[in-house]
């Protein structure tokens, strides 16, 4: 049987030096990944040309990018629907950890760095 339950706290990866999205979910249609942003990282801003990308931040606070150049504080509970081509990042800029859940459909996303 394929695993449908995940414990957000054993899938989730850190890493001292730059924000890390760890893959827990992947069929032909979506993806499902958690991403631990600790103080002072930063997910850059970006968009996906051909899918939509859900945002649950379950932990901590920072700046959301909607577009480059504007920020919007966000926190635990928070959830950020990027449309397909919208723009969007996060900042953390506290001293606790960002924990979100990234869903992306459909797949694959295609991926383009903005400025």
């Amino acid at each position: 049987m394929e695993e449908r339950f995940f414990k957000m706290s054993e899938v989730a990866k850190e890493d001292p030096k730059q924000a890390l999205k760890t893959m827990f979910c992947n069929t032909d249609l979506s993806s499902a990944s958690i991403w631990v942003v600790k103080p002072g990282q930063e997910v850059k801003t970006h968009m996906h040309p051909n899918s939509d990308d859900i945002w649950i931040i379950i932990e901590g606070e920072g700046d959301f990018h909607p577009e480059v150049g504007k920020d919007v504080h966000v926190n635990a509970g928070t959830v950020i629907y990027n449309k397909k081509g919208q723009c969007h990042g996060i900042t953390n800029n506290s001293d606790k950890d960002i924990k979100f859940i990234g869903v992306i459909a459909p797949h694959p996303a295609g991926y383009v760095a903005l400025p």
